[in-house]
């Protein structure tokens, strides 16, 4: 019996049809630089008569040892992940940076028991070059890095030792939230700290101390530190169990429910104190009249909340853009460079006032 069915059409067939070379046709599709705009026209318009659909990208990276992808790790569910505002600004202006390189972005999702991926979804990942996003420490996502020897840039954190990196200055953010509220003239302090990662048992001060995120330890110590310096040493902690705003206002609440009652919160992120203006309204407070609360992000939601909110200002997609730049550094041979950590400032609005 014949088979009737159609031989697929190939690079041969568009080459012999055009009068051209094989790799005139193949520079069509991946070096159209190499043509003449008249030519490329020629050839691809050919390819589309005969039915050819260009070159099989496995082919193409098993050729090449390269599949032109970037390993996104996140350490939050991908629902989490779309939902946060500082993760969004930096990650558009990293894909803005790697895209004129014809990259793409693979988001690997993390769990919230590991805080990263799980190492054999990051071992199958067919990518250039991982991109670990805010990590915990010890994660087992980037033990399959080490091990494929893929180049690794990290945001934030953890800290990796000969390893390229860029960070903001948490502890240092931390502190300028703090002064300001005391120079405000308050004395009662909340701290709603982000998810910890830790040992199992109750949250407050010491499991947050125990955090396994690096960003959590340094706010927490810019925050006490400087309170310290000022002569106080009561601080109420309370945790957000991973960033849902009902986990996040629960929080608050509680912090809020204390007595005597803090008539400021420091809030690890303008998510939390977005969250904390929330549950302050459904306590019958007002907020600054009753508590002040800041933020740490600057994400663009701060300066339209309702009051608009004082926060630490960190440059977002300043992040973004150098961890893009160093994504192609790595890709073209380079070694990494020293760690870059961008500076931050204190954005004063309408939810803090004095005492």
């Amino acid at each position: 019996m014949t088979s009737t069915r159609r031989r697929r059409p190939t690079l041969d067939d568009v080459a012999e049809a055009v009068g051209v070379s094989r790799a005139t046709v193949s520079n069509a599709y991946n070096r159209p630089d190499q043509l003449s705009a008249q030519l490329r026209e020629q050839v691809l318009l050919a390819a589309k008569n005969l039915g050819y659909p260009g070159p099989n990208p496995t082919a193409r990276s098993l050729a090449t040892s390269r599949t032109g992808a970037i390993a996104f790790l996140l350490d939050s569910s991908l629902s989490a992940a779309f939902s946060d505002p500082a993760l969004s600004v930096t990650l558009d202006a990293l894909a803005k940076a790697v895209d004129p390189a014809g990259h793409a972005l693979l988001l690997l999702p993390g769990t919230e028991a590991q805080g990263g991926p799980p190492a054999e979804r990051v071992l199958a990942a067919q990518a250039d070059i991982a991109v670990a996003y805010s990590l915990a420490d010890g994660t087992p996502a980037l033990e399959p890095v080490h091990d494929r020897g893929l180049p690794l840039v990290v945001i934030d954190q953890p800290l990796l030792p000969a390893t390229a990196r860029v960070g903001c200055d948490d502890r240092g953010g931390a502190a300028l939230a703090a002064r300001h509220l005391l120079e405000l003239g308050h004395r009662r302090f909340g701290v709603l700290s982000a998810p910890r990662l830790s040992s199992a048992g109750p949250s407050g001060l010491e499991s947050a101390r125990a955090s396994s995120f690096r960003g959590t330890r340094e706010r927490l110590a810019g925050y006490l530190e400087t309170l310290a310096e000022a002569g106080v040493t009561d601080v109420a902690v309370s945790e957000a169990p991973w960033l849902s705003a009902d986990n996040a206002a629960a929080s608050a609440a509680s912090l809020l429910r204390g007595s005597p009652r803090p008539t400021a919160l420091l809030c690890m992120s303008d998510q939390l104190a977005l969250a904390a203006v929330a549950a302050a309204r459904q306590l019958g407070l007002r907020v600054p009249e009753d508590v002040s609360v800041v933020g740490f992000d600057d994400i663009p939601q701060a300066a339209w909340a309702d009051p608009p909110l004082t926060t630490v200002r960190q440059d977002l997609a300043g992040k973004g853009r150098i961890a893009g730049e160093l994504v192609l550094h790595l890709l073209d041979g380079g070694t990494p460079p020293p760690p870059v950590q961008l500076p931050v400032s204190l954005i004063r609005r309408d939810s803090t006032a004095a005492v």
